[in-house]
């Protein structure tokens, strides 16, 4: 409902800038670039013309395919009180259908992405376990040792202090701590199970690149725009401290 009444708003200021362009157009004979360009010397243009922007923008990030002709009579015949070609009813029938049509359809998508992906991770996987160096665990998590350093091991109840980098398996980056500059001080019981289990395996001074399957990582809900649902996941993890659980309360 939300996204409906943001069309009907978006779409009435947009069809009331559209009007008072053309009314100054007819009664001055300029185009409606120049009046466009002339009427934003004064704050009322400018923060039309702002909003305008931001209208602009919100339809297109909606990916709503408008035909033009239609919009601008439905507005015209709200504001100018005209008798309606739908009813009310009928209105949020049509926009209800719409989303409802769209949501199916990037459900059908995204189950088609998750397929596609846990198919190739489950291949990518398979022939990563028999490289050399290469262990898997009982969980299905595989790691390999980068350099093994002769510190203390973590427990789940600790906080770690890590430099880390995140990529998909076809190598695109979608996390580093390296590149903002400072580790991450992350709590182990509050992380990806494969972050939980791998670090555990570390001792401080270690670095260590985890193979995580998407039962071990965000599964098939993915996580943000990079990470899509059933993503296998690597991670480079240097392991540089350990913050006791018992310092921390827990």
């Amino acid at each position: 409902m939300k996204k409906m009444l943001g069309i009907t708003v978006a779409a009435a200021l947009l069809m009331a800038g559209c009007n008072q362009g053309e009314k100054q157009e007819a009664g001055s004979g300029q185009t409606s670039a120049s009046v466009a360009s002339d009427s934003l010397q004064d704050e009322k243009a400018r923060l039309s013309y702002a909003i305008g922007m931001d209208i602009g923008q919100s339809l297109q990030n909606l990916g709503v395919e408008l035909d033009e002709a239609a919009l601008t009579e439905g507005i015209s015949d709200r504001l100018n009180g005209r008798k309606l070609k739908l009813s009310d009813e009928e209105a949020v029938k049509v926009q209800q259908a719409f989303f409802t049509k769209r949501a199916e359809k990037q459900a059908a998508e995204r189950k088609q992405l998750a397929e596609k992906n846990k198919a190739e991770g489950e291949k990518f996987l398979a022939e990563n376990a028999k490289r050399e160096g290469v262990h898997v665990t009982e969980s299905g998590l595989q790691y390999e040792v980068l350099k093994q350093g002769d510190g203390d091991r973590p427990k789940a109840t600790d906080r770690v202090k890590v430099h880390y980098r995140g990529t998909l398996i076809d190598g695109t980056e979608f996390d580093s701590s390296y590149k903002r500059g400072e580790p991450a001080v992350l709590p182990l019981n509050g992380v990806i199970k494969g972050w939980t289990e791998g670090v555990q395996l570390m001792n401080v001074g270690s670095k260590y690149r985890f193979y995580l399957p998407p039962a071990l990582a965000y599964g098939e809900r993915g996580a943000g725009q990079r990470i899509g649902p059933n993503a296998t996941l690597i991670f480079e993890v240097e392991l540089l401290g350990i913050e006791k659980g018992d310092q921390q309360g827990g």
